[in-house]
């Protein structure tokens, strides 16, 4: 097949749609889609060689994806690389707009899909030009538009990997933001993914789970306190799952070990009595991880072998790797089924487990599925369980070689789900349609019995089912009558009050549809046996009843469609004639054909007659003299409802007849009536439909058929179109009633015949857009002839040319009609698109993704050609806009913009829908649209006004008319918008016309990209000129590149000319402000004026002037927009600064040695701050070689590391007036002149929106600008002002100092040393002024202030800074809020900098440490947060040098000496401390407590932030924690408890590494000690929640196991009541995450404790009452015991496993013994029954009948209630 295509095409096909060789016309499609292509190559390549991209490259490009979506690949490879090449260099063009480059991209990304079709050698692209884009995209410095599209696989060299290494690792940098985790992730999974077998993940296994654990935020321990990771650990689910499914397999099963353990441990959050916001990510979790396995299994075992990397033999997963990977989840799915967010995630998870292993997974889901249909109360339970026996429907029924007894249980089903269709319950009936609807696709209804006695070779399955099918009928009947009376209960009388609304309700119509797909498909998979029972049967149904048309009517007739659809020649012969007799009869009384309110009867048989012609149109003929004679009875009966039915039956037998589609959609091709000897129906359940052999039944409309609509179209259509014609020319009256009726007419003729109409004629509309390449339009074929239909043509011209005539009547009829004219080929966009959406949910819900290969079943494969049919038909892009419909869109825009709101916007929807459809109409639209909005006219109505604008905005996903991306189009629109303040027909009293304007000021600022000025092309891309084999002479490409650069120059004269006339039009307005000046348009033309700024071309002068003087403009939304014009306008006037490559390894005299070392070398010593060798002298200055990125040489160096030249080589500074340009001297002279400044400081001080303000970004940008471009000009005169500001502490005041200073301290980056230290002379005395009156409010504005002038910046340039702020922060002046504050800007600079300070960290720790005894809380808070950054560098990990920095263990070391007095006594450490420090020196012990309040602050600001966990220095500071944490859950508690106890909380969700357990396991029994029985209880908390956070890590360390097990039952005997009852609790817990599990010593060890004797109760009593109160140490064994079985019977609150019927016996016997037992053991049963009571009856199962007794006494007893 391939070589005959091959030969036929010329070429072989990359990969083409195969669903268009099933399309009845296939043969012309070859030839067709070789005629597209040469077209789409050779205007490419003409386009690219005459440096045409738009409209030619654009025009083509959009061709091709096109061409794409109706043929898939159908091009050779050369063809496929070339493309790919030539779009690579288009994306990458430099100066291309975003929005052409997106258009590109996307189309590449398209071509690159499938990674199969080109291999590495076919394809290499070089990946520096997608980075540098990707660079000037996302990282762009003059705007931030974050564009983000990559395709997946990269078809880079082999060689470019390490290349790209080389570039980034010097980005690498862990405090940088250049670094983000969750990225790792992915790129983790995909390359496991890739590299299947060849990376050995073992030694990692553990921590991956650990991590993947913790990042799913489950709340763990009794008191559940999450820590605010600020470094969270939210992993995207998608690539968790790739990640996993990657690892499976292999020699050493351990990936799968943990998996099982991950599931076990999260088994009980799914349970659906629990919901948290956790929950949707496990869910994701369970719904993909199946099929990303089926996704591998399909790789490795059916997918063809390709050139991608084949996963070796070895680590392919076994038929064994399956079976446990399918047992591991089939426990979390089950209960996933109930969850509280629907079922669908576990039916899709279902779906695809049991596609791999079928008797595992479907027996479970069938035990909750039979009991669910039983049960009447919990309807919830039967919808979960239907839509999981949906999901594995296809696997059930297939049975096959695993699940052989399958098949058997689908006609119990069937029958059980019956009841389902019940009009009580909605969405139970929804349901159920779909579950029948989805057995009875996949089986052929057929009653096979006798073929027990014809065969004798079945198996016993066979035989089974053969007897079973004889139900099927039954089955049909049934439903049938459940069908029947659900139609009853929906009747109009009883559902409704007269009153209410006639139509029917969205939930009626689902259920409609529901009803009538179902039963379709039932009748499609019947024998004809059962169809013609079932005929009958709807046949007396429908005739022997009258229903109301709206809503039973419909659901009645909807089933004789369903009947008549599928065997037409039998339903016809019963419904055609009753219902022709019926409605001639009745008609045959001349007055019905005048009355308003016709009778039920004849509506009813209209309504039935016009569904059950909806049929295949060759059976219809037989009847078309009848048909006909009705249409002519009916068309023109008085009553709408009347002539609406006969509108429809015109409509369907012209639909019938017309169009082309399948007829058969049972799932065997030909249907099953063969007899049973050679054929047995029975072994095609299930069975999918072959593609190479559907044997599709088309119904393409025959000769007769054409001459019959032709027929009905003279007939019919012609008479009303001469009526309405003679009336528009005023020759004949008709009422309004009377056109309505003709037009509904005429609309009818048109979507019957719609496809069979040639497309309409007229000359293209000439001159809109000139290009040098053909621009036509593609005729697509689909099955139809437009030979003979010349007098239609004429017809139609009439229409439209009659439509303007009729419009004062009948608006919204003129709209369908002329939407059905432009659109209409058979199908409407939007049914379409609704099919499609649908097809992919059956398609989803059915498919088969293990063994792929499109193997579907056969109605939805022929759905999926039809689908393809229609594509075709309704594809019509890039249309050739002729004059017909240029007078079309002009009546659409009339109608507008006419008085009412409906009927303008139904017209505004049909008129944005043909703005997309025509080639480049916009342009000719537009200026009929401006008219309305004219100042001048005075005919304008306010709704035409109204209108327009509504016109301009466009609808949320078409084209928006004044945003297009066009100069010409742009430069009338937004003129036009403005000028229309001006109009009459404008008042801005009506809220609805100010909300229009906002919304178009608001689209177009949101939509508006830059738009290319440059449409410059390389010559490079004429590499690829073979595709198109064009030969063009050179004067034409001289030509081309003539034009080109014309464009340039006209859009840059458009630029300028939109400035001028907007400055103009402005001083005009403000000259006459005679009339109330509108300032809404002000807003709306500074707003515009601020998106024509460009990075590629500066500003005219006069806009420079507009902008500068708009700084102090009255209105605070024109100076915003004003201030980040300037500082865009300054950064267009930056003059470009030399810079040099300099070898890192030269100014250290290392060597490079060339191995990988992060973190503090001596090669990258130079860049630390050293205030021995600081620059304060000009020579040194001179000397240094400042690096300002904080990421350079902290992991390596990059390749040529670029450095700024000297000062003698830059541009020069302190220009004079006179050398400066023209833009520059209007700048100079405005910020000269103090007028200006003291009006500009005076506003910029004001406050906006009061306790909102914050440190506004875009005025440091304005002042770095001004100090960056114009050095130290304005200094003098700003100086005044800054001295005056910092002394005045308002916020807003102190606001604008801080962005001044900022904008200060960075514009000063290339001023000279003698500039800069005079410039440190002037702000270091005013920012130790500011620091000394900073409040409340301002505090955060000077620590943003001080962190923007540090950040990107070489530490040493700002010696000056950093000395200043280190003078002594905590000196008390002021008291101990500004000590707070100067501390927290401190911490701003320093954070920035990061690595390159460690002097200073080392300082200000040596400044800090005596004053951690502080007495103030706010200072001790920010002290623990400046201690977290000090400490941020410390980091520990692989290849990382240590750092220079201060380390966390010699402090901690310091910190614990200065505590030891709280370590050694045992007494409560009470929080004494008197705030006051006037009184001398207070002892060592309270000295402590003051030490360790800090230091708990410092813990809880460190364990969300710094990057590796607590090291074993914190640790020893456990003990001390535990002691003082409090256990119960009260806010009354001081300050130091509750930190204790937070701190406790925090560390313990920390991750441990290996080597850190066994010490913090011996940390914990050393507490676990101690005589505090609080210390021992909080042991155990912190144990919980621990382990669960790192379970997979304790989980691979056999000894840790066993040591948190030895330790939890050693407190299990603990003296004290509180801490015995947690141990037990805790035990649970690890019990039911499976972290311990109960094995047989465990539970004699427990058994062994319960048997211990107590004395007896009378010696006891003689003691005295003295001792009662202390346990004797037998009374705490036996306790033990009977904690530790009631623990084991707690941990599984939701089945019972084997052992626990015994356990409860043993637990039942201590029911009488003292207390405290007794009260666990009643605990214990009282807890067990609320876990277990749901699902009782499944329990019950597991126990004798013995226990069952003793059992229901304990629980019912009187005892339980005592």
């Amino acid at each position: 097949m391939k070589k005959d295509e091959a030969e036929e095409l010329g070429f072989v096909p990359q990969k083409d749609i195969v669903y268009n060789k099933l399309l009845p016309y296939a043969d012309k499609l070859d030839s067709e889609s070789n005629d597209i292509l040469c077209k789409i190559k050779g205007n490419l390549a003409r386009a690219v060689q005459l440096r045409e991209l738009w409209p030619g490259v654009l025009f083509w490009t959009r061709k091709l994806s096109t061409y794409m979506r109706l043929y898939g690949r159908k091009f050779s490879k050369e063809d496929h690389v070339l493309f790919i090449k030539l779009l690579y260099e288009l994306v990458t063009i430099p100066k291309l707009e975003i929005s052409m480059m997106q258009g590109f991209a996307r189309l590449l990304v398209n071509l690159l899909k499938k990674k199969e079709l080109l291999s590495r050698e076919d394809l290499e692209l070089p990946w520096r030009p997608l980075y540098e884009l990707q660079e000037r995209i996302l990282y762009s410095k003059t705007e931030h538009l974050g564009l983000n599209w990559f395709p997946k696989a990269h078809p880079f060299n082999a060689s470019s990997t390490q290349e790209m290494l080389d570039e980034w690792r010097p980005l690498l940098c862990p405090f940088d933001v250049t670094m983000q985790r969750a990225h790792l992730v992915n790129l983790f999974a995909r390359l496991a993914n890739d590299n299947i077998g060849y990376i050995d993940w073992d030694p990692y296994i553990p921590k991956i789970f650990t991590r993947i654990l913790r990042s799913l935020n489950l709340p763990v321990g009794t008191n559940q306190m999450l820590v605010p990771r600020y470094l969270t650990n939210a992993y995207d689910i998608g690539h968790v799952v790739i990640w996993i499914s990657s690892l499976l397999g292999g020699p050493s099963k351990q990936a799968q070990k943990q998996l099982s353990g991950l599931f076990n441990s999260i088994a009980s959050f799914l349970h659906p009595s629990n919901h948290g916001r956790w929950l949707m990510k496990l869910m994701k979790l369970l719904q993909r991880l199946p099929a990303s396995v089926v996704r591998r299994l399909h790789r490795e075992r059916y997918r063809k072998p390709t050139w991608l990397t084949p996963v070796p033999e070895i680590h392919k997963l076994t038929e064994q790797d399956i079976t446990d990977f399918v047992e591991s989840m089939m426990q979390p799915v089950l209960l996933a089924m109930f969850s509280k967010t629907g079922s669908l995630d576990a039916a899709q998870a279902l779906q695809n487990l049991a596609l791999m292993r079928p008797e595992l997974v479907i027996p479970p889901v069938l035990e909750k599925t039979y009991p669910a249909m039983e049960t009447l109360t919990e309807p919830h339970q039967l919808t979960a369980t239907l839509s999981c026996m949906i999901g594995v429907a296809r696997s059930l029924v297939s049975g096959g070689s695993r699940y052989p007894e399958g098949p058997t249980h689908m006609m119990p089903l069937l029958m059980r789900a019956l009841p389902g269709v019940d009009p009580n319950d909605f969405s139970k009936c929804m349901i159920t349609f779909q579950f029948i609807a989805t057995f009875s696709t996949l089986v052929p209804l057929i009653d096979c019995s006798s073929a027990v006695h014809e065969r004798n070779d079945l198996t016993e399955v066979e035989r089974e089912l053969c007897s079973a099918s004889a139900e099927f009928e039954d089955f049909v009947l049934q439903f049938m009558d459940r069908c029947f009376a659900l139609i009853d209960s929906s009747t109009l009388e009883q559902t409704r009050e007269e009153t209410e609304t006639e139509k029917m309700t969205h939930l009626e119509s689902l259920v409609e549809l529901g009803l009538s797909s179902t039963f379709s498909t039932i009748l499609t998979q019947c024998s004809m046996d059962i169809f013609k029972v079932a005929l009958e049967k709807v046949f007396n149904f429908a005739t022997t009843n009258i229903f109301e048309t709206r809503v039973a009517g419909r659901m009645v007739a909807d089933m004789c469609r369903a009947a008549a659809k599928c065997h037409p020649t039998q339903s016809l012969k019963l419904f055609v004639p009753h219902c022709s007799n019926a409605i001639t009869q009745i008609t045959a009384n001349e007055d019905v054909l005048g009355e308003e309110e016709l009778d039920k009867e004849l509506l009813w048989n209209l309504q039935l007659l016009s569904e059950v012609t909806r049929v295949d149109g060759d059976k219809l003929l037989p009847y078309s003299t009848q048909l006909v004679q009705i249409l002519q009875l009916t068309l023109h009966l008085k009553c709408k409802q009347g002539y609406g039915l006969a509108c429809n039956l015109l409509h369907h037998i012209l639909r019938s007849t017309a169009l082309t589609y399948p007829t058969d959609y049972c799932s065997v091709p030909g249907g099953f009536h063969q007899p049973f000897k050679g054929y047995l129906p029975i072994k095609d359940w299930g069975r999918p439909g072959d593609l190479m052999d559907l044997q599709i039944q088309w119904h393409v409309p025959s000769a007769e058929e054409v001459t019959f609509v032709f027929y009905v179209l003279d007939l019919l259509l012609q008479p009303e179109l001469q009526r309405l014609q003679s009336h528009a020319q005023g020759e004949q009256n008709m009422s309004r009633d009377d056109v309505l009726q003709s037009l509904c007419i005429v609309q009818h003729c048109l979507l019957g015949a719609g496809s069979m109409l040639p497309p309409l004629q007229g000359d293209p509309v000439p001159d809109l857009v000139h290009s040098m390449v053909s621009l036509e339009e593609t005729t697509l074929h689909t099955g139809v002839e437009y030979g003979e239909l010349d007098f239609m043509q004429e017809s139609f011209s009439d229409v439209c040319m009659m439509l303007p005539l009729l419009e004062q009547r009948c608006f919204l009829e003129m709209r369908t009609i002329i939407s059905d004219l432009l659109h209409f080929k058979g199908s409407h966009k939007n049914e379409f698109d609704s099919r499609w959406k649908s097809f992919n949910l059956v398609k989803k819900s059915m498919e088969n993704r293990l063994h792929g290969r499109k193997q579907h079943i056969r109605a939805l494969l022929i759905d999926r050609v039809m689908l393809q049919h229609e594509l075709r038909n309704l594809t019509v892009e890039g249309c050739l806009y002729k004059t017909v419909h240029q007078d079309l869109l002009r009546d659409l825009l009339r109608l507008s913009t006419s008085t009412y709101s409906q009927v303008r916007s139904k017209a505004q929807s049909v008129l944005f829908t043909a703005l997309g459809t025509y080639n480049f109409c916009c342009r000719d639209l537009i200026p009929h649209v401006l008219e309305f909005l004219e100042p001048g006219r005075s005919d304008v109505t306010q709704q035409q006004f109204k209108g327009a604008l509504y016109c301009l905005l466009g609808n949320h996903s078409g084209v928006c008319l004044a945003n297009l991306h066009d100069w010409e189009c742009i430069a009338q629109t937004w003129p036009a918008i403005v000028r229309s303040g001006l109009s009459r027909a404008m008042s801005l009293e009506k809220p609805s016309i100010v909300r229009l304007f906002d919304d178009l000021a608001d689209k177009i600022h949101r939509q508006y990209e830059t738009i290319g000025l440059d449409f410059t092309v390389r010559a490079q891309p004429l590499l690829f000129l073979p595709m198109g084999k064009v030969g063009i002479s050179g004067q034409l490409v001289e030509e081309g590149i003539q034009r080109q650069q014309a464009k340039n120059l006209d859009a840059v004269h458009i630029v300028l000319c939109g400035w001028l006339y907007f400055t103009l039009w402005w001083v005009c307005v403000l000259h006459h402000s005679c009339v109330s000046r509108p300032w809404k348009f002000e807003h709306i033309t500074i707003g515009f004026l601020s998106l024509l700024l460009r990075d590629d071309h500066p500003l005219p002068t006069q806009a420079v002037l507009f902008f500068v003087k708009s700084l102090n403009h009255d209105a605070l939304i024109v100076r915003k927009v004003a201030i980040s014009a300037v500082a865009g306008i300054l950064k267009q006037l930056k003059r470009a600064h030399k810079k040099v490559p300099v070898d890192p390894f030269d100014l250290t005299g290392f060597t490079n040695s060339g191995e990988l070392v992060a973190g503090d070398r001596p090669d990258n010593r130079w860049l630390q701050y050293n205030s021995i060798c600081l620059p304060r002298t000009q020579e040194d200055w001179d000397r240094c070689h400042f690096v300002e990125k904080t990421h350079w040489g902290y992991y390596s160096w990059p390749r040529k590391l670029m450095l700024y030249a000297p000062l003698s080589e830059q541009p020069k500074q302190c220009m004079t007036r006179e050398e400066m340009t023209e833009r520059e001297q209007i700048i100079y002279d405005h910020f000269s002149d103090p007028i200006f400044i003291n009006q500009l400081i005076e506003f910029l001080s004001l406050e906006d929106r009061k306790g909102k303000d914050k440190f506004s970004p875009r005025r440091f940008c304005l002042f770095k600008g001004l100090f960056r471009n114009f050095h130290d000009s304005f200094l003098p005169l700003l100086q005044p002002h800054m001295e005056r500001l910092v002394a005045d502490s308002h916020e807003s005041t102190q606001r604008c100092v801080a962005e001044i200073i900022a904008g200060l301290i960075r514009g000063c980056k290339h001023w000279s040393f003698s500039k800069v230290e005079s410039l440190w002379k002037l702000l270091c005395p005013l920012l130790r002024t500011a620091l000394s009156n900073i409040t409340v409010e301002t505090y955060a504005d000077w620590g943003t202030c001080i962190a923007t002038a540090c950040e990107s910046r070489d530490p040493r340039k700002l010696h000056w800074l950093f000395e200043m702020l280190m003078e002594s922060p905590v000196n008390g002046e002021g008291g101990s809020f500004v000590d707070a504050c100067r501390l927290y800007v401190l911490q701003g600079g320093l954070a920035q900098q990061e690595w390159r300070v460690p002097e200073l960290l080392h300082r200000l720790l040596e400044y800090l440490e005596p004053k951690l005894t502080q007495v103030y809380k706010n200072v001790r808070e920010r002290i623990g947060s400046v201690l977290t950054y000090i400490f941020m560098i410390d980091v520990n990990l692989p290849h990382t040098r240590p750092t220079a920095s201060p380390r966390i263990a010699e402090f901690t070391e310091r910190v614990l000496a200065r505590l030891k007095p709280l370590m050694e006594g045992e007494e409560e450490i009470q929080n004494h401390v008197v705030e006051d420090n006037g009184v001398g020196e207070q002892d060592e012990r309270t000295q402590a407590i003051k030490l360790l309040k800090t230091v708990l602050k410092w813990l809880m600001a460190s364990a969300g932030r710094s990057f590796s966990t607590a090291v074993p220095e914190q640790l020893k500071l456990l003990p001390l924690l535990f002691k003082i944490a409090p256990v119960e859950n009260d806010d009354s508690y001081d300050e130091l408890k509750r930190d204790a106890k937070t701190c406790l909380s925090l560390m313990s969700q920390g991750l441990l590494y290996p080597e850190q357990i066994p010490q913090v396991l011996q940390m914990l029994q050393e507490i676990a000690g101690s005589s505090s029985w609080h210390a021992r209880y909080t042991v155990l908390t912190y144990l919980q929640i621990m382990v669960f956070y790192n379970l997979f890590t304790f989980l691979s360390d056999e000894q840790a196991v066993q040591d948190v097990q030895a330790l939890v039952i050693r407190l299990l005997e603990d003296e004290q009541l509180e801490v015995r009852e947690m141990a037990a609790t805790t035990l649970s817990g690890f019990l039911q995450c499976n972290f311990l599990s109960m094995d047989a010593p465990m539970q004699a060890h427990f058994e062994a404790l319960c048997k211990t004797r107590l004395p007896k109760r009378g010696k006891r009593r003689d003691l005295g009452s003295a001792v009662d109160t202390i346990p004797s140490a037998d009374l705490v064994r036996r306790h033990a015991g009977v904690l530790g079985l009631s623990a084991c019977i707690l941990s599984s609150p939701y089945d019972v496993p084997t052992w626990m019927p015994q356990l409860l016996m043993d637990l039942s016997a201590h029911l009488n013994d003292t207390q405290p037992i007794e009260m666990t053991v009643k605990k214990t049963l009282s807890n067990f029954r609320r876990t277990h009571h749901d699902n009782w009856q499944e329990h019950k199962q597991q126990f004798t009948d013995d226990q069952l007794l003793v059992l229901t006494d304990l629980l019912v007893s009187p005892c339980y209630y005592a």
